[in-house]
């Protein structure tokens, strides 16, 4: 384990008192950042993911130009529906298609179950790079995607702003349902347990639909898969889990083994704190829109919302990716706030 230079986020997750929050970008590697652009303009988007050569370099990118204070690896959630036998098309701009969509007992009995970890070894080996280029300056940070998250990119074929085909499936089908998001959570344990092991010192889960659940359903078809993962993992390295959109989880997650839990831009500090009661670390949630905002506000809003949440036990970051069309001295104007902070 190389000694970390600047550990401020595993001390945040910790608890321990910091003089500042940690900051880091959902999405901070890639799309905004012109030296990603020329590389997207070469390779397409599964070769940037699966070279680990391009993926450290994608991933170091940020740390070098925008100083935040963790790397995240650069890849996909959809690796892991792929690596169970899924194709998944990419088209730049386009958002996800899964032509062959889950809908039988027969289309789940089908996917790979077995070895499915052992065939992301790409991700594991630009895990490893990562961690030596980064030589301990910020710690490294490896994801995965949710299984209710996944299970509605599986049933519906594509991104969606209602996922209807993935509710209709899991209300008609619950079984089905259940036994897909089962067997996508045993994967995913495996999976983020490898990439601790190849170098990440942190996981994050994300849940980037939960938002579309009521809160009974998020209870049956989200909270239980997050928590098994978080469960099994956090004895490896911290687990944060992101469920967008779910603030009203927040009471119950808070009191699970993750050490921390991130938030969107619908809830206020104040009620985030009072839900988890304190006890655990938040991250988020600055709406990525208000980084096309001149440069003071940003800084302005910034120092609001770490004055809203206090210095610990917080972690500054967007409430959902950094969009393309964010200048790249406004994505480091936040980053810069945060280092500036002073309470």
């Amino acid at each position: 384990m190389t000694n970390l230079k600047n550990d401020l986020i595993l001390k945040a997750l910790k608890g321990e008192t910091v003089s500042r929050p940690p900051v880091w970008m959902m999405r901070q590697a890639g799309r905004y950042l012109p030296d990603y652009i020329k590389l997207r303009e070469k390779y397409d988007f599964f070769t940037r993911v699966q070279t680990p050569e391009l993926a450290c370099e994608i991933t170091l990118q940020p740390v070098d130009q925008v100083g935040v204070d963790a790397a995240i690896l650069f890849s996909d959630i959809l690796v892991i529906p792929q690596a169970m036998g899924l194709t998944v098309l990419l088209e730049e701009g386009k958002g996800p298609m899964l032509p062959d969509v889950i809908k039988t007992k027969a289309d789940i009995d089908a996917l790979n179950s077995t070895e499915v970890e052992n065939s992301l070894s790409y991700v594991y080996k630009a895990l490893g790079l990562i961690k030596s280029e980064l030589n301990g300056r910020v710690p490294l940070i490896g994801f995965a995607g949710a299984p209710w998250t996944l299970l509605c990119y599986m049933v519906e074929g594509k991104g969606s702003k209602t996922f209807d085909k993935a509710k209709q499936f899991c209300f008609t089908e619950p079984e089905l349902a259940h036994s897909l998001l089962q067997k996508i959570t045993d994967i995913t344990i495996l999976y983020l347990k490898a990439q601790v092991a190849a170098g990440a010192d942190l996981v994050q889960v994300f849940d980037s639909w939960s938002g579309m659940l009521s809160p009974a359903d998020f209870k049956l078809f989200a909270e239980p898969y997050l928590i098994q993962i978080s469960d099994a993992v956090c004895g490896d390295a911290p687990v944060i889990l992101f469920p967008k959109g779910s603030w009203y989880a927040l009471p119950d997650l808070s009191k699970s083994s993750a050490a921390g839990i991130g938030i969107d831009w619908s809830i206020t500090p104040a009620l985030a704190r009072s839900m988890t009661n304190n006890s655990i670390t938040l991250q988020g949630n600055f709406d990525p829109s208000k980084l096309l905002a001149p440069i003071p506000q940003i800084k302005k809003e910034v120092k609001e919302m770490i004055d809203a949440f206090g210095v610990n036990r917080y972690i500054a970051n967007l409430g959902h990716g950094i969009m393309p069309n964010v200048p790249v001295d406004h994505a480091r104007a936040f980053v810069d706030a945060v280092k500036e902070y002073q309470g």
